[in-house]
């Protein structure tokens, strides 16, 4: 495969990524495979999925704050809960050997696929929101964060779960409250991986230029109308790469 046929294959599914990781979640089970499968080994792909995700976040951030949706205080709030998790997370993958690793990544993507079959908790409505933070709430951002420090795949539905659940915020501000918790536990995560030279710059800026793309119509469209599909095809996907990495095929 030549160097273009790569960026081109990196930037769609990065764009397909972003959208997914903004609207839903899951969006790095297709990003982290890929650069896995372009030579990359799992620690240094792991570091070079989060430039991807910094970028498109700080894209979706705006395209929410332009459509008026912004709670900054909150999304502040919880986005420091998640730090000690995301740091002690980060260390503890970059230590982890390229084996193990590919081993803990095909597991979670196949309890990705089933967590997509799961029932959802319905949408509450805008009036039953609370902006209180309970212990639960602490201990799941923690736990959060430790989880997006280590892996980040599959972590938007995590924060999705807690936000509805604990906090009974609506889709849509838990998807503005999501993007911004992720990229502020992702800086110091990214510069843990960058300091132990587990960052590949130029196909994290490739990777990056797809995810903010991607996230930035995600912000702006509803992802209810392609849902259906995009679970399809993801699942597809998922499943194909999570047999790879575990050596089944």
């Amino acid at each position: 495969m030549s160097d273009i046929t790569s960026i081109i294959l990196l930037f769609v599914i990065a764009f397909i990524s972003g959208f997914i990781n903004v609207g839903a979640g899951g969006g790095s089970s297709l990003t982290l495979p890929m650069l896995i499968f372009l030579g990359l080994d799992s620690a240094v792909a792991n570091g070079t999925n989060r430039v991807g995700v910094i970028m498109q976040n700080i894209a979706a951030i705006y395209s929410f704050k332009r459509s008026k949706y912004s709670q900054f205080r909150l999304s502040l709030k919880l986005s420091l809960m998640t730090l000690p998790g995301a740091i002690a997370g980060a260390i503890l993958a970059v230590k982890l050997n390229d084996e193990l690793f590919q081993k803990i990544l095909g597991i979670v993507m196949i309890l990705i696929i089933i967590s997509m079959f799961l029932p959802k908790a319905k949408n509450t409505k805008e009036g039953e929101s609370t902006q209180k933070i309970s212990w639960s709430v602490y201990l799941s951002m923690f736990g959060i964060g430790f989880y997006g420090g280590f892996l980040q795949v599959g972590v938007g539905f995590m924060i999705m779960a807690s936000l509805q659940h604990l906090m009974k915020l609506n889709l849509i501000f838990v998807n503005m409250h999501k993007v911004f918790i992720v990229l502020v536990f992702t800086f110091p995560a990214l510069l843990i991986f960058a300091y132990t030279g587990n960052v590949n710059w130029f196909w994290g800026i490739m990777l990056g230029l797809g995810n903010a793309a991607g996230g930035w119509w995600s912000a702006r469209l509803s992802v209810k109308k392609g849902e259906k599909l995009i679970k399809v095809v993801l699942v597809v996907a998922i499943f194909i790469m999570a047999l790879k990495l575990l050596n089944v095929f």
